[in-house]
């Protein structure tokens, strides 16, 4: 079973929800985040993104403790000034997203830390500590989680009779982000739709994090700090769940997820194409630079695109991680030809979300700061989900999420 809760969101006066809600904080670079947020003082990156209303070269660095003093303050200056509204009972919501030939639905609420301490929320990601360590300091010392976890779970015909049945009403909000993407949401406020929901949920056996892994991670860090403050016993308290927004598996949709890398590790281009062709077949000019099915590559080198069709030895016979395009990447050239060990850590390595599109590969490598590009085919949710029911994690930077669940439309306050 599955513990979804209702709880009592911050959020904005209907007619500043647009200006208030932002990108979340961890798809934009410290220069973009501050040009977005310098002419508008609402924005919800002033608070999940403080350090863009602090000079870069401060001596506290990105992750002083001064940056998330600033992002309380931010928060609270919100608040004061009346932008942000606590609901005034717990209640659920319906969060659409919209962008031309998609929509998803997502249910917003509380979900059990217990639970995702339990290996009932299941990960495919692991967490680096450094990001880990921001987000527990920004949840502990702004008191409140900020930004929502992206959950999947496999879709319930009873909790899609319940979104069908909310959404023919009138949407607290109905807006399009800058970027043309639409946001809906209906407020859920009635006991008995509340109880349905509960129900619902409480049928569905596992929970999936597809993107907020370091989110999910740093709440249940905070909840474990605050429960040795009070080891008593006690009723669980806000701490004890985290923010999310629940979509069903057959509405997300993946993009692929890009790698870029700085040099060809001291071979020449002639060299490290054919040492390419141990494990794939080369085919130039490749027109349409993305690939269309598993198991082939794009790659730009020098103004020209390749496709990269794996050899079926590097993948026949492998396990589901195996046989993910990024392992078989990373395994036959990354690692052993380019040099890159662990893509983690490594500063020769850029991933390129792929909603940026192909052109921004050819950018960063005719630029110059990049010697090549690799283009992707996405894994599907049932990959996902399979690799996670198996206990396995994907390699780094394997799935992107688009598209992105706004900032600051939800607030959940721990106390």
């Amino acid at each position: 079973m599955s513990t979804v809760v209702p709880f009592r969101a911050l959020r904005p006066k209907k007619e500043c929800v647009r200006q208030v809600a932002s990108h979340p904080y961890d798809v934009l670079e410290w220069e973009e985040a501050k040009r977005i947020a310098r002419d508008n003082p609402l924005s919800f990156l002033h608070v999940e993104k403080s350090e863009v209303d602090l000079r870069k070269d401060k001596d506290t660095g990105v992750y002083g403790d001064e940056v998330y003093r600033k992002a309380k303050k931010n928060l609270d200056r919100l608040i004061k000034d009346g932008i942000l509204i606590q609901d005034q009972k717990p209640c659920f919501y319906i969060y659409r997203q919209n962008i031309p030939g998609h929509t998803q639905y997502g249910i917003v609420g509380g979900v059990s830390i217990e639970e995702y301490d339990a290996g009932l929320i299941k990960k495919h990601e692991l967490t680096m500590f450094d990001k880990e360590d921001d987000r527990t300091r920004h949840i502990d010392i702004v008191n409140a989680q900020t930004g929502l976890v992206f959950l999947v779970y496999r879709a319930a015909e009873a909790i899609d009779r319940i979104v069908a049945d909310v959404v023919k009403e009138e949407p607290e909000y109905d807006f399009k982000a800058e970027d043309g993407i639409g946001h809906t949401v209906w407020v859920i406020d009635d006991e008995t739709t509340i109880e349905r929901i509960r129900r619902a949920f409480s049928k569905v056996d596992c929970l999936y994090i597809a993107d907020g892994h370091h989110r999910a991670a740093s709440a249940a860090a905070v909840a474990r700090r605050r429960r040795e403050k009070d080891p008593g016993t006690r009723q669980a308290g806000e701490y004890d769940y985290f923010m999310a927004t629940l979509f069903p598996d057959n509405q997300i949709r993946i993009l692929d997820y890009n790698r870029v890398v700085r040099d060809l590790n001291g071979m020449s281009e002639a060299e490290f194409i054919e040492r390419i062709r141990e494990g794939f077949r080369v085919s130039e000019d490749f027109i349409d630079r993305s690939p269309v099915r598993f198991h082939e590559l794009g790659m730009y080198l020098n103004g020209r695109w390749y496709l990269l069709t794996t050899k079926d030895k590097l993948y026949v016979g492998k396990d589901k991680i195996g046989q993910l395009d990024v392992s078989i990447l990373q395994d036959n050239i990354l690692r052993p030809l380019l040099g890159i060990q662990d893509p983690r850590t490594d500063k020769r390595i850029k991933f390129v979300g792929g909603v940026r599109g192909m052109k921004e590969l050819e950018r960063l490598v005719d630029s110059g700061q990049f010697a090549v590009a690799f283009s992707m085919y996405p894994p599907t949710p049932s990959q996902l989900m399979d690799i996670a029911d198996a206990g396995e994690i994907m390699p780094p930077k394997s799935t992107w999420f688009e598209p992105k669940l706004r900032s600051g439309i939800f607030v959940h306050q721990l106390d």
